[in-house]
Order: structure tokens, then C-alpha cells, then sequence
């Protein structure tokens, strides 16, 4: 192999777009994200998380002891729930632009999500603020809401965030 530089290919002009979160500034209240894909949650899913978790709850792993419960089967644990919820939104509205998260409240799962059912997730914005502590930085209040495949509301948080104010230009 030579050691000879190779060519660079050739810039094509045009955009140039780096995949992250929304700057402090671009969230809008009001506005709604539809996350997509969905997630089908599987047996495994709910095994996996349930285990590494160290949750014993025989909802999620006794299938002969969730037959004689009220819904006559294993459920998916609801904390897969919330976080399938919270980590569907990453991508768009939160990647590298989150500082923290500051805490949940309102957090409900009105209807049970089960094995092959898929959570659909969404969020809304509520509101926000410049931070009075933490210059550059400002608070994000956001709602999540998962629907199975069927549109029924399986989940639902409020969650407080600390994200970034965009950078400023570069001289």
C-alpha cells in the first residue's frame, strides 16, 4: 500500500446537517412532536427490563401467577413505559443539547401496555424560561404521552429539563 496521500473527493455545495436536539430558543410551547417509529414491546423487552432493574414484580415474570390476576396475563412493566416514552424524544428534541433532566411529575399509566402492543410516543411542549442561575442555559417543561397501537393513552409524564441556548455565531 503507498503511503501517498489520497485525494479528497470533491465538495458538493450545499447544506451540511448534524443530527441533534433543539436549541433552548427553538422549542415552542404548544408545538406537538409525533415520535416515530413506535416500538413494539416484546416478552424480551419486558424480561430484560424488569430483571436488570431488580424489579420481582410477578406481573411482568410470572406468566402462571399473572393468569389469575385482573387482567389475566403479564404486563409490561410500566417504568419500560415512561422510559421508551421519554427515550423516543431524544433524538428530536433533546441530543446533546440537554443539560439535565430536573425531575418528572404527573406520572400516570392510565391503561396497561402489553406483550406485542406498540407505543406510539409524543410530546408537547408546556413551557419555558431562560434559567435565573444558570446563564446560557434555560428550563424546557415537556409532556409525554405513549399510545398503544390502538390510541389508547398507556402513559403520561410531565418532565422538567435544563437545555442549552444556541451557541453564539463565530466571528
Amino acid at each position: 500500500m503507498s503511503d501517498a496521500p489520497r485525494d479528497e473527493p470533491t465538495a458538493v455545495p450545499g447544506r451540511v446537517v448534524e443530527q441533534r436536539g433543539l436549541w433552548f430558543e427553538e422549542f415552542e410551547v404548544g408545538t406537538r412532536y409525533l415520535h416515530r417509529p413506535g416500538r413494539t414491546a416484546t416478552e424480551a423487552d419486558n424480561t430484560l427490563f424488569t430483571t436488570l432493574t431488580m424489579n420481582s414484580q410477578g406481573l411482568h415474570l410470572d406468566a402462571a401467577w399473572a393468569a389469575q390476576q385482573e387482567f389475566g396475563e403479564r404486563l409490561v412493566n410500566s417504568m419500560w413505559t415512561l422510559s421508551t416514552m421519554v427515550g423516543a424524544s431524544v433524538a428530536q428534541l433533546t441530543l446533546g443539547t440537554i443539560v439535565a433532566n430536573l425531575g418528572f411529575t404527573e406520572v400516570t399509566f392510565p391503561a396497561p401496555l402489553r406483550h406485542g402492543d406498540t407505543l406510539y410516543s409524543e410530546t408537547t411542549v408546556l413551557d419555558k424560561r431562560l434559567s435565573n442561575s444558570r446563564p446560557g442555559q434555560g428550563i424546557v417543561t415537556l409532556e409525554h404521552v405513549g399510545r398503544n397501537q390502538d390510541g389508547i393513552v398507556v402513559g403520561r409524564a410531565v418532565r422538567t429539563t435544563l437545555v442549552r441556548t444556541a451557541p453564539e455565531p463565530r466571528p
